[in-house]
């Protein structure tokens, strides 16, 4: 069954079932709108009630089998399994999570070497690439990445197998961290159509649907992080 992060990634609230507990005070459900940490990108904040009841969720992971784990910001309480919850997620930080997540595949694209590192946050969000000198120009990638926000290009979503994906090893652009495999298949988030496509790459974390929701970029840093290693910092303008 596919959690509604995935497939209704605009979802803010939805009811669900508690189906177990973690051995260390997290909440399993049966289908959840909370993003779980991976690729970079945060795990979901929020809260559940239920009748008698309310609890704050903190943050939200997988465990050890793969399963989503909400985590409660403070130890209290858990909803008993079988009992019907109501979901809400903290929708504003999860916005500017779609829309940090969804800039950084703009970056790639405009960047266009190997990402060796990245991290998604609310305010800035950063990507390391292997970049030999000279370290690019920020201002000329700050007008490109905006250009291509005014285009309002469309984010797609396709899957491909992995057979499929080990045929076309030019479609991983991070360097530290593979696709999960064992799967069958993978997901992909493009951006932009046919001609026009201008990044598709694996990914499983939240997007918007349109390049021009991501708002106006501009280039915090770029730092040196190594040899051959820069690390580009962006931030959301509003």
């Amino acid at each position: 069954m596919q959690h509604h992060y995935r497939s209704k990634p605009y979802l803010q609230h939805s009811e669900s079932l508690v189906t177990g507990h973690s051995p260390e005070g997290g909440i399993l459900l049966e289908r959840t709108i909370f993003f779980p940490t991976g690729g970079g990108q945060p795990g979901d904040s929020g809260q559940l009630t239920w009748e008698g009841g309310h609890i704050q969720i903190g943050t939200t992971t997988r465990n050890g089998d793969g399963m989503v784990v909400l985590v409660p910001g403070l130890p209290q309480p858990l909803p008993p399994v079988g009992t019907r919850v109501a979901q809400k997620l903290d929708w504003e930080r999860r916005y500017r999570h779609m829309r940090m997540h969804t800039a950084l595949h703009l970056l790639a694209a405009v960047v266009a070497r190997p990402v060796t590192g990245g991290r998604i946050g609310a305010a800035k969000s950063r990507l390391d690439f292997d970049i030999p000198d000279p370290a690019p120009d920020a201002l000329r990638l700050e007008e490109k990445l905006n250009l291509l926000i005014d285009s309002d290009l469309k984010v797609t979503e396709s899957w491909i197998t992995e057979e499929e994906l080990h045929a076309r090893p030019e479609l991983i652009r991070t360097l530290s961290v593979r696709p999960p495999q064992g799967h069958g298949r993978l997901r992909l988030i493009g951006i932009g159509e046919g001609a026009a496509q201008i990044d598709l790459q694996p990914c499983s974390g939240t997007h918007v649907a349109r390049s021009g929701e991501v708002g106006r970029l501009s280039i915090a840093e770029i730092v040196k992080k190594g040899r051959s290693n820069r690390r580009i910092t962006i931030r959301l303008e509003s």
